[in-house]
């Protein structure tokens, strides 16, 4: 990257053009870019993208064409903003970081806080990140390796290095100088956004934060103590990223301190980092009900085939095993079509049922409002759910499988088969994520399979069971 790169710290926001329209990457924006990015017009592309905000430029980078994305970047090299890539999907961001080269990158990574280059790297391939760590700056550089050394998803990697401490004997007066000269001496002293400021004793551990808010409310002679928080919410470097933002959530925090084994403070973890954690972790869970990975827009084609095949084997696996229980009934269904025309209802009712219960609880599982003390009441409400269902619509489905057929006997194995289904899809549906999630495993990856396999067995074969129980 050019030195103008490499000397710059990431710009200040916009003015807030880009939040007030609301359309800067409209069909017509869109193709103003690439336009002008195909005629290499450098100038105009600088002033389309100047007002854009980073975050913007990057949904902007990933939504084109390989060919026309390279020419992109290629022409915005000399005022690539850091935060750009920060905001990347990882495979989008990967060719990117290829196109810039370690140089470059490297001058990116240095420009960023210590959370978000950490972020980048972590993502690397191993001989691909020794290449690039080796071109940072020897302070960034010790500051990214440390952050690595904790555990993946941990406080550790998401916390910035970056933050403001002051000795407890400091007065208002005192800090607010130290900021000023801080700013003005160096750089990259100072956090590029903070909201709290923490008080530490002669051994660097926390004793209390003071929020910006309060300290320019505060007259220059007040100490620092006499206006800190003592109540400090304190996270262990090596928390799950998860139970960080659960406590974010549960406490209306805006930062919070991150300690290590010694109780020493290491790091700061802010809000704008736990919303892009509640978003990934939310993401996930989604992509995994589906069978699909987060990234799996951006893949190439065989990379994506290749993830999803393992998915739909396990998929024909089941389908299979539902199947095997139709096939006991064969000679069942001979003897009356009918059954094979309304079988399927019965198990798409079950699928159904069973996914608004089995998301429901994925989601209460997620936020910690499923727990091992509520969970034979939710469970007993689920089924209390799926019973009341299960007779309304066993009421509709039965009249409907009565006059379609002119029995009795369809309508009545119908409404029952139906009651039986809806019951069992509610208990699953619930059950299925607790077990999981107290085995260890992650109930967004297998609970849609396995509960995809009970609702088709059980329905089928209690329809099918009754029909040959009652009508035969």
């Amino acid at each position: 990257m050019t030195d103008t790169v490499e000397k710059k710290r990431p710009p200040a926001e916009p003015d807030g053009t880009h939040d007030e329209a609301g359309y800067v990457l409209e069909p017509d924006f869109v193709k103003a870019v690439v336009e002008a990015t195909e005629e290499g017009a450098s100038e105009n592309l600088k002033q389309l993208l100047e007002p854009i905000h980073y975050a913007d430029v990057a949904d902007l980078l990933q939504g084109l064409d390989p060919d026309i994305r390279s020419a992109l970047v290629d022409a915005i090299r000399a005022e690539f903003d850091p935060r750009i890539l920060a905001e990347l999907d990882e495979t989008v961001r990967d060719e990117v970081i290829t196109q810039l080269g370690v140089d470059d990158v490297a001058s990116v990574l240095s420009a960023l806080d210590s959370d978000d280059a950490i972020d980048i790297v972590e993502q690397l391939e191993p001989e691909q990140q020794r290449e690039i760590l080796e071109a940072v700056p020897d302070i960034d550089r010790t500051l990214i390796e440390q952050g690595l050394t904790y555990p993946e998803d941990s406080a550790g990697r998401l916390m910035q290095r970056e933050m403001v401490t002051v000795p407890n004997v400091w007065t208002v007066g005192d800090t607010i100088d130290f900021m000023r000269r801080a700013a003005e001496e160096e750089e990259r002293a100072l956090p590029e956004q903070f909201y709290d400021l923490y008080v530490v004793d002669p051994g660097h551990r926390p004793m209390g934060a003071v929020a910006l808010s309060r300290l320019l409310r505060s007259k220059r002679p007040v100490p620092v103590a006499d206006i800190m928080t003592e109540r400090l919410t304190r996270i262990p470097v090596t928390m799950d990223q998860e139970e960080v933002a659960f406590i974010f959530r549960q406490r209306d925090l805006v930062s919070a301190a991150v300690i290590d084994d010694s109780e020493r403070l290491v790091g700061s973890i802010t809000i704008d980092d736990v919303v892009d954690v509640i978003e990934e972790e939310h993401e996930e869970d989604i992509m995994h009900l589906g069978g699909v990975r987060t990234d799996d827009l951006y893949r190439a084609i065989i990379d994506t085939t290749r993830f999803r095949f393992p998915w739909l084997l396990v998929n024909l696996v089941t389908a299979v095993v539902a199947s095997v229980v139709i096939s006991l009934f064969q000679s069942t269904i001979e003897k009356m079509v009918a059954l094979a025309v309304l079988m399927p209802i019965v198990a798409s009712m079950g699928g159904n049922a069973g996914t608004q219960s089995l998301t429901v609880a994925v989601r209460a599982l997620a936020t910690k409002e499923l727990t091992s003390t509520n969970a034979f009441r939710v469970i007993g409400k689920e089924l209390i759910v799926g019973g009341s269902n299960g007779i309304l619509f066993a009421v509709l489905t039965g009249m409907v499988g009565a006059i379609w057929f002119a029995s009795i006997g369809i309508g009545a194995v119908m409404a029952l088969a139906m009651i039986v289904t809806l019951l069992v899809a509610g208990f699953a549906g619930t059950t299925i994520p607790l077990v999981l999630a107290r085995s260890g495993v992650d109930p967004a990856i297998a609970s849609g399979v396995l509960l995809t396999t009970i609702t088709d067995v059980i329905g089928f074969f209690t329809f099918l069971g009754l029909a040959a129980w009652l009508l035969f």
